[in-house]
């Protein structure tokens, strides 16, 4: 179930709901295997190129390969940790200007009793109202993915 509320045009608002422990959900999103199986959608993420220092102040890295051959890094610091309930991160692309901090991901879950919701939040950084569109339609393409995994635990 995806809900999404774009009325903002300075930011992405994405709830989903998942049929799966609230605990491997944050799992999910903090173990570097299944982050890239997943963050990537149908793009390879190579683990051997990524990093995750998951804590306050800790730094994550990634780079996604493109079809033609090219690479698309991302990059950010954690600034809130709190398993499995809450995360919260810096994310930075190649377009984000020099030294941009670049957008604010949070994300919160809810526990349904071996159901878990997600509340996806982005916002700040350097999007226009067009590159947010198409921020959250590649979101919502790695929470399908991110939804497999969790299918297969």
């Amino acid at each position: 179930m995806t809900e999404s509320s774009q009325d903002d045009p300075h930011g992405i608002a994405l709830n989903r709901t998942f049929d799966a422990r609230r605990e491997l959900v944050f799992e999910a999103w903090t173990t570097p295997a299944h982050f890239a199986y997943w963050f990537g959608g149908e793009l390879p993420v190579p683990v051997e190129r990524m990093t995750m220092d998951v804590r306050p102040g800790g730094v994550w890295s990634l780079v996604m390969l493109t079809p033609d051959g090219g690479e698309l890094p991302f990059s950010g610091v954690y600034r809130e940790v709190a398993p499995p309930e809450h995360l919260e991160f810096t994310l930075t692309d190649q377009a984000a200007p020099h030294g941009a901090e670049g957008e604010l991901v949070r994300v919160r879950l809810t526990d349904l009793g071996g159901r878990t919701e997600m509340a996806f939040r982005q916002v700040g950084g350097h999007l226009g109202a067009e590159q947010y569109q198409q921020a959250e339609a590649g979101w919502a393409g790695f929470f399908d993915r991110l939804g497999e995994l969790l299918g297969r635990a």
